[in-house]
């Protein structure tokens, strides 16, 4: 592949038929935004500069887009012509030099890596004008239809609206992704017109202008139609979400992840996964999320960012930028919120919620507890009903607590506060003052027995 090797991403739309104040690019599969896929598809392919169109509601689009790519506008949305005409200047080096440029659809993001490479090798090595990705459609209706001479050759796309019944019937439809000679592209993209049923440019009539000038016009074929498949609904954005969990859960059961049902499972592109891990129903692991070999996720558990080690536990958990060291268990119905660190062997149990804490190594938090902006060292056991209030109405405050501390249940530890290494504290206690290592903190009202007070008020009661 040549290293001027460039793309043009299209991403000016406003995709009306998603019925959304946001553009069709921006919405996301599996927590990537539609252009995001394009874009690093067609860097995986080897190009070595993207530049990306934007036009409609582009403060939205360009936050996705700008760190990376070339971003040109295109002000005036007069078609896909005049949307690659805009790119002129920022690939006039690649027009020199006549490098092959890739044409994609911003909101197509099944298109793969290894197809778009495809498309530039074959403009590259048969020193084509243009070669235009094709596929084989039984219900072709809405296409451009790809119009052949008695050879073979491509003479023309034909779009919809403008083909007689005879060009209607061809099955052979455009995909919308092209790779051009960019000499030849921006020397033919002046002469396109818009005599047509649309009154646009179309980028589809560089074709016959490129075979005119006795230049050749290539088409390649589509391993599967999938891979060309736009989003322009909520039904179509649900139909790629499927075929991408589909590629992305097949991926990572052939490296060595079970799933009891792969389609009850969803796995975001960055996600890593190691060998013999575990994934049951309804379970979502995206961002930036890895899970170490031989854990078990699920069902019901949702991890986003979150690290988790070797052989861990996760039951009915959400978890957001969190950290779960080897063998630690949470759940059911756990919430590990940013900034948790549960260290080797820790547990968050059921209905614990742990928000910017470390959980030391082997240390426990079993049930109905919450633990925020909290340093709790090892072996410390913490009873049930447990709350760090870390929190006095304007500052969040911390809370330290001991190796192989004990906490007994129903514990209101009121930061700042510290709970020293061995300490006992007894059931029910309210905690305001730090409490020193080996020492036992009771904080108890005393309890008042009034003797025949019930059995009086039940009789009263019966006699009104």
């Amino acid at each position: 592949m040549a290293t001027a090797a460039a793309a043009i991403v299209l991403a000016a739309g406003a995709g009306t038929r998603m019925k959304s104040d946001k553009p069709k690019v921006t919405h996301e599969i599996l927590g990537k935004p539609l252009v995001r896929w394009v874009v690093d598809a067609a860097k995986e392919a080897g190009a070595a500069s993207v530049v990306t169109v934007v036009g409609h509601a582009r403060e939205q689009v360009e936050p996705l887009v700008c760190d990376d790519t070339h971003v040109v506008v295109q002000q005036q949305r007069n078609g896909t012509a005049g949307a690659v005409l805009v790119c002129k200047d920022a690939l006039a080096h690649a027009a020199l030099v006549g490098a092959p440029v890739v044409v994609l659809s911003g909101d197509s993001p099944l298109i793969t890596p290894g197809t778009i490479s495809r498309l530039m090798e074959t403009c590259e090595e048969n020193d084509a004008a243009v070669v235009a990705l094709t596929m084989e459609l039984e219900n072709p209706f809405g296409y451009g239809r790809i119009i052949r001479d008695e050879s073979g050759q491509v003479l023309r796309i034909v779009e919809q609206k403008d083909a007689t019944p005879e060009e209607a019937a061809v099955r052979e439809c455009n995909s919308g992704f092209y790779c051009f000679n960019a000499h030849d592209l921006f020397e033919a993209l002046v002469r396109v017109g818009n005599n047509n049923a649309q009154g646009e440019l179309y980028l589809t009539d560089v074709l016959e202008i490129c075979r005119t000038a006795g230049r050749p016009v290539m088409a390649l074929r589509t391993e599967t139609a999938e891979e060309c498949l736009g989003v322009n609904s909520r039904a179509q954005l649900a139909e790629a979400t499927k075929i991408m969990q589909r590629r992305i859960n097949a991926r990572h059961m052939a490296a060595g992840v079970t799933m009891w049902d792969p389609d009850q499972v969803w796995i975001g592109p960055e996600v890593t996964i190691g060998q013999d891990v575990e994934l049951l129903p309804q379970t979502y692991l995206l961002g930036r999320t890895s899970v170490g070999s031989g854990s078990v996720i699920g069902p019901n558990s949702r991890l986003t960012d979150t690290t988790v080690g070797q052989c861990c536990r996760m039951d009915e958990t959400v978890a957001v930028q969190a950290c779960v060291d080897a063998a630690a268990t949470c759940g059911p119905r756990a919430y590990l919120r940013p900034g948790t660190h549960l260290c080797e062997g820790a547990k968050a149990g059921t209905h614990v919620e742990i928000k910017k804490s470390t959980i030391g190594k082997g240390s426990k938090v079993p049930h109905l507890s919450y633990i925020g902006d909290t340093i709790m060292g090892e072996g410390v056991n913490v009873g049930a009903g447990s709350i760090t209030c870390n929190y006095d109405g304007k500052n969040k405050w911390q809370t330290t607590i001991g190796d192989d501390a004990f906490i007994g249940s129903d514990t209101m530890m009121v930061a700042p506060v510290a709970i020293g290494a061995g300490a006992v504290v007894g059931a029910g206690s309210t905690i305001t003052k730090d409490v020193q290592a080996g020492s036992l903190a009771v904080e108890r009202s005393n309890q008042l027995e009034v003797p025949g007070w019930a059995d009086k008020k039940r009789a009263s009661q019966a006699g009104e």
